[in-house]
């Protein structure tokens, strides 16, 4: 079951294979063996690539529950003594100067955690996509879910000092009207994200660039083409060394709350409350820097 998660969540034998020191000959074999066990194809299989069939697919969350369970009950026999280990598997929104640090420091505080890092913009389940813990922004309402507040963060503004050169700097929020403007998009709904308080709801601001990756827009007003409004810890570095500039600094900004989420459990896996712990602790200041 666990060699099938792997080759499922890798796309690839080969790569499954060496998460347990196997050939990919040997995966494949023990994969066969689990289909002719269920009756059924787990995996489509071509010379380049595998996918999951329908079955596969639902198998498969239905193993990354039953190993979800598995590990919990070996916790709940050992939490009082066990050392922090294993696989750590944590959704986060997009890479930056801000998170990326934390997970190195965390790495070698915990050397003997395995640290999976999944960055995608979009609304995972933590759950049912087989998360140890998710870092996120908003509200929570999902009974199922712990979850501690690691610190409120605002956006900003932001071009590159080559397109403001060009097109102007905007003096007052209706002269965004006459910019490129760079969007993120929500994965989940396809609405474009709002602007802040100082863009009046009744204002329509044009579209250049749309896009569900913040890594993307970063680029792009990296490279010039047009204005974002962007998480201001995702584009400090950017700011202080002058790649982007801050547009209408004065402007009023919304500020959102960033979350961390973890499966509620009545005995926290050791290597969940270690990161637990740790970024709750190395965060908050960080966040509270950040919107100085």
């Amino acid at each position: 079951m666990s060699a099938f998660v792997q080759a499922a969540e890798l796309r690839s034998f080969k790569l499954a294979g060496q998460q347990f020191g196997l050939s990919s000959s040997a995966i494949g074999k023990t994969i066969a063996r689990l289909e002719d066990q269920l009756g059924v194809r787990l995996f489509h299989r071509s010379t380049r690539a595998i996918r999951l069939t329908p079955e596969g697919e639902m198998f498969l969350d239905r193993c990354r529950h039953v190993l979800s369970e598995l590990e919990a009950a070996e916790a709940e026999l050992a939490h009082t003594t066990a050392l922090p280990r294993g696989r750590l598997r944590v959704g986060v929104p997009f890479t930056s100067d801000l998170l990326t640090p934390k997970f190195s420091a965390f790495m070698e505080l915990y050397p003997e955690v395995e640290l999976d890092l999944d960055f995608n913009d979009r609304l995972v389940d933590v759950i049912e996509d087989g998360f140890d813990a998710v870092i996120r922004s908003g509200e929570v309402s999902d009974s199922r879910l712990m979850h501690v507040k690691l610190g409120d963060f605002t956006s900003r503004m932001v071009a590159a000092p080559s397109y403001l050169d060009r097109a102007g700097v905007p003096e007052t929020p209706a002269d965004l009207m006459g910019h490129r403007l760079l969007h993120h998009r929500f994965y989940e709904t396809g609405k474009l994200g709002d602007w802040g308080p100082a863009i009046p709801e009744s204002m329509t601001l044009p579209v250049t660039l749309a896009s569900t990756s913040f890594v993307t827009l970063i680029e792009f007003a990296e490279a010039g083409h047009g204005i974002a409004s962007l998480p201001y810890f995702a584009v400090a570095d950017a700011l202080r060394s002058g790649r982007l500039r801050e547009v209408l600094p004065s402007a009023e900004r919304r500020t959102r709350a960033m979350r961390l989420l973890w499966p509620r459990s009545k005995f926290p896996v050791p290597k969940v409350a270690a990161f637990v712990k740790f970024m709750t602790e190395s965060m908050r200041s960080a966040l509270d820097e950040d919107r100085d």
